[in-house]
């Protein structure tokens, strides 16, 4: 069976979509005999069946160096060109439209994946007449797909407003090899010249608006000189506090985990998370998390791995970093580690997805000989 994900939400230095691909093309490749193909902007028109293939478009300024292909009808031949069993397309824009022709063609399924909540963040920016628009762009787009999938109960609440049935949910996953407690090796309290008993924080992700990097910014201004905040991934600001420390976007995988693994927690200020990735990460690190109650973080943080926040409010996160380390901080990072182990492991989220895929095609859906084959025997 040959399996293909297309999206625009792809990029050498893009954040969980790239991820979500990159560890489902490795797992299917080492666990299953199916063929897995990405087609996702790049520089070139490329086909390599079983590999990336890439469709060229320009750079999009001021992101973290997005391309996009603005042609439709190429999109599609290049799909028909790769000959798919399934197609999996991962937002809402050209390339559904693209995929949903190719799919009828040849009669095969088509899976959408909800990964971004597209209509709240066009009604957040450009008022709530165009968000309605888009919403109704959504379902059009949606209703030519035979399943979509979401990552959070949030989302899949979310498309129901919108009048979608037809939804499934599918969490991510986290390599729990690399992001684990033995990548904790770095010294970075002496590496950043602080003081020893110092209460170092991490935030790792994109420093777009919905992160709201300026209610942690104003915590740790709270919180004083005793705390210390590492922001990794965006690039250097020329007003920031001394008790913070901004660095480049950490590419290796293993090379993030060592960052977040060597600090004592994760905050995250986020209020319009689908999944939350990188929360999950951290917690697979053995780090405890402070983030804010909203989005689909609340169906991963409570207590028991950490603390929560009212969003958008800096005293409550500072307050709820505070009271953190008032708790055994190493039993609350084990407690966290111990839950993604127990449900957010990549071989559990993608057996979990081949069985969806067995569901709407018919087919079964075959794993290597250590793990049971999944799915339907009839046919579609």
């Amino acid at each position: 069976m040959h399996l293909v994900d297309t999206t625009v939400f792809f990029s050498p230095t893009s954040g969980g979509v790239r991820r979500y691909l990159t560890a489902k093309h490795d797992w299917l490749r080492r666990h299953t005999p199916h063929r897995h193909t990405l087609l996702v902007p790049g520089a070139i028109d490329e086909l390599q069946p079983g590999g990336l293939s890439t469709i060229a478009g320009w750079k999009v300024p001021g992101t973290f160096n997005y391309r996009l292909p603005l042609a439709p009808v190429r999109w599609a031949r290049m799909l028909a060109a790769l000959d798919p069993d399934l197609i999996e397309v991962g937002d809402a824009f050209h390339p559904v439209w693209s995929a949903s022709s190719v799919a009828r063609r040849r009669q095969i399924p088509l899976v959408a994946f909800f990964h971004s909540n597209l209509p709240r963040l066009v009604a957040q920016r450009c008022g709530s007449l165009l968000g309605t628009a888009f919403a109704r762009y959504v379902r059009l787009a949606y209703e030519r797909c035979d399943l979509v999938l979401t990552p959070s109960r949030e989302m899949s609440d979310c498309l129901g407003d919108l009048g979608i049935r037809h939804t499934a949910l599918q969490p991510l996953g986290v390599d729990a090899e690399v992001f684990s407690p033995i990548r904790r090796t770095l010294d970075l309290r002496r590496e950043l010249r602080l003081r020893a008993d110092c209460r170092l924080l991490v935030y790792a992700g994109r420093f777009s608006g919905e992160k709201n990097i300026p209610v942690l910014h104003a915590a740790l201004q709270k919180l004083g000189d005793r705390y210390h905040l590492l922001l990794v991934g965006g690039a250097e600001q020329k007003q920031v506090a001394r008790n913070i420390t901004v660095l480049p976007y950490r590419r290796d995988a293993i090379e993030l985990a060592r960052w977040i693994a060597s600090c004592d927690a994760l905050v995250h200020a986020g209020d319009r998370e689908t999944f939350g990735l990188i929360v999950l990460e951290a917690m697979a690190c053995g780090r405890p998390v402070v983030a804010t109650r909203a989005g689909a973080i609340p169906e991963h943080v409570d207590e028991g791995v950490g603390m929560l926040a009212a969003p958008n409010d800096p005293a409550d996160m500072a307050a709820a970093i505070n009271a953190l380390y008032e708790r055994d901080i190493e039993a609350v990072g084990a407690a966290a580690r111990a839950r993604v182990l127990q449900r957010y492991t990549w071989s559990q989220a993608l057996r979990v997805q081949l069985g969806h895929y067995a569901r709407i095609s018919g087919r079964s859906i075959a794993v290597n000989a250590d793990q049971d084959e999944l799915g339907l025997s009839s046919s579609r």
